[in-house]
């Protein structure tokens, strides 16, 4: 492919913390989601089952779908996606925890910002 048609093509890299103060309601909603899922044959379904059952991290993945955060975004067709989910420590006092560059220099205090929002601190989730 030349430049000018691979400049068309974006990757976006969310990283996301998530608190799950609730497992048990994660997992029911997951497990909701996939006794409604018509795609899923019935081995699929008994190991989705099983594997948001047994891992809160795994209904949190089933339950993020980039598909969903795309879908109505006018000239953007999603051609690609992966996402996992793990359990981790998080200390956000940490050094590994602390914001890159960029982000800093967002939050900082910018008078050319017009007081707009940074919409990485403060997402919106269409639907």
């Amino acid at each position: 492919m030349s430049t000018a048609e691979t400049s068309r093509f974006v990757r976006l890299r969310v990283e996301l913390v998530l608190e799950v103060a609730d497992e048990d309601a994660l997992v029911e909603v997951a497990r909701r989601r996939i006794a409604e899922d018509e795609e899923l044959d019935p081995v699929e379904r008994r190991q989705a089952e099983g594997a948001v059952t047994e891992d809160t991290a795994e209904a949190l993945a089933y339950l993020v779908d980039p598909f969903v955060l795309t879908q109505g975004m006018p000239g953007v067709e999603l051609q690609q996606a992966s996402w996992s989910s793990e359990r981790i420590e998080y200390d956000p006092g940490a050094p590994g925890w602390e914001l890159d560059e960029d982000d800093e220099e967002r939050d900082g205090d910018d008078e050319d910002d017009g007081g707009e929002a940074d919409r990485r601190e403060h997402p919106g989730f269409p639907g």
